[in-house]
């Protein structure tokens, strides 16, 4: 499989007509290069709101989530047209009395799934008033199991250990950080997901100065992909990283039957030892719904 992470500028597109030319040419280059996997950040869809006259954090939001669905019918349709998956750029989605933040993705065939964030981080309990969306799920696609942890989800172990047992073999992490500290808390922890499930992890960030938008009005990162570092992976545990705060995509080809050689034969086996880290009072996971997306 070969994965393409976005490093997503904020731009202020004023017009649909602007914003899908520039979608469309996003995902072309990254066809084009024969990915057919494509992630994009978390809060890329903030840049809707360029569209629109409204103004603070709220009126943006409100903004967003009524474009969002005409945005959503893009996606579909560039997946569609280029055969290939995406994982669009999230935002905030009313979903009846609660604004959460929510990603879709989308398979080629039509099928598409939403992801939630479940860990809200203090700014955006307050003041954007996010709540903790619906679980996560695992989708099964002709690429193989896919998962997604939004951003600060990412630097939590559970989740990614529910995931794992219900046999996630890619973790997409896309991510909004308006400091250089924030994307590499966010990066490690897309590198310990990826250490300690034996698993894949992409992480996808937004780039670029948005004064008019409060929601990301800073942003900093460079997307990678992430393995754990045993026999025949990358010993850094890093298979590609961009460029710190340059826009474009970083491109990376997986083998997952590589990955799951680590997990039988690799130096170690986090996988199969997490229950031994407290032995027998381990307490099972919550299990997690396979959505069939093939």
């Amino acid at each position: 499989m070969k994965i393409a992470a976005a490093t997503y500028p904020i731009d202020r597109v004023e017009t649909w007509a602007a914003w899908d030319a520039k979608v469309t040419r996003w995902v072309e280059e990254a066809a084009r290069a024969g990915a057919e996997l494509l992630v994009f950040p978390e809060y890329g869809a903030m840049e809707l709101a360029a569209m629109t006259k409204a103004v603070g954090c709220a009126e943006q939001m409100r903004a967003v989530a009524e474009a969002t669905p005409r945005a959503w019918d893009t996606w579909a349709r560039l997946a569609r047209d280029h055969d290939v998956h995406i994982l669009a750029p999230s935002g905030p989605v009313r979903d009846k009395d609660a604004w959460v933040n929510r990603a879709m993705f989308f398979a080629p065939n039509g099928k598409r799934q939403a992801n939630d964030k479940r860990v809200a981080t203090p700014w955006e309990v307050t003041p954007m008033g996010i709540s903790a969306g619906h679980a996560p799920v695992v989708m099964e696609t002709k690429l193989g199991v896919i998962g997604v942890l939004i951003c600060y989800d990412c630097e939590f172990p559970l989740a990614a250990r529910a995931m794992v047992e219900a046999g996630v073999e890619v973790i997409l992490v896309p991510s909004a950080t308006e400091t250089r500290a924030g994307f590499h808390r966010v990066r490690i922890g897309a590198q310990a997901r990826a250490l300690e499930g034996q698993i894949v992890t992409v992480q996808s960030p937004t780039q670029g100065q948005a004064p008019w938008c409060d929601v990301v009005d800073e942003n900093h990162g460079a997307a990678g992909v992430y393995v754990p570092p045993d026999t025949g992976l990358p010993e850094t545990g890093i298979l590609a990283q961009g460029e710190m705060d340059r826009a474009g995509w970083t491109i990376a080809e997986i083998d997952l039957d590589a990955v799951a050689a680590v997990r039988a034969t690799g130096g170690v086996r986090t996988r199969s030892d997490w229950p031994s880290q407290l032995g027998t009072a381990c307490a099972p996971l919550p299990a997690i719904a396979r959505i069939d997306l093939r």
